[in-house]
């Protein structure tokens, strides 16, 4: 049997659970990381590289949310009869 089709141990967490748990985390992390770096009030080409920096690690974190949400819907999928 293939990992993806066996089930959890009784009293275990929920794998499906777990992902989504993470990738709300992670939802979350972006949503701070773009909102401090709006909320600085340092100036200047250094602050905008700053900036653009912490935007594309945002990105990262979002995106990395919405695998983690599409491999949870994917995991409950197989498990589903």
């Amino acid at each position: 049997m293939s990992p993806a089709h066996r089930r959890h141990r009784p009293g275990a967490p929920d794998p499906a659970d777990g992902l989504r748990e993470h990738s709300a985390t992670l939802r979350s992390h972006a949503l701070r990381l773009h909102a401090a770096a709006e909320a600085l009030d340092w100036r200047g080409p250094q602050a905008d590289a700053f900036r653009a920096e912490v935007a594309a690690l945002a990105e990262r974190c979002a995106t990395a949310a919405g695998g983690l949400a599409v491999a949870a819907d994917q995991l409950e999928e197989t498990r589903t009869p």
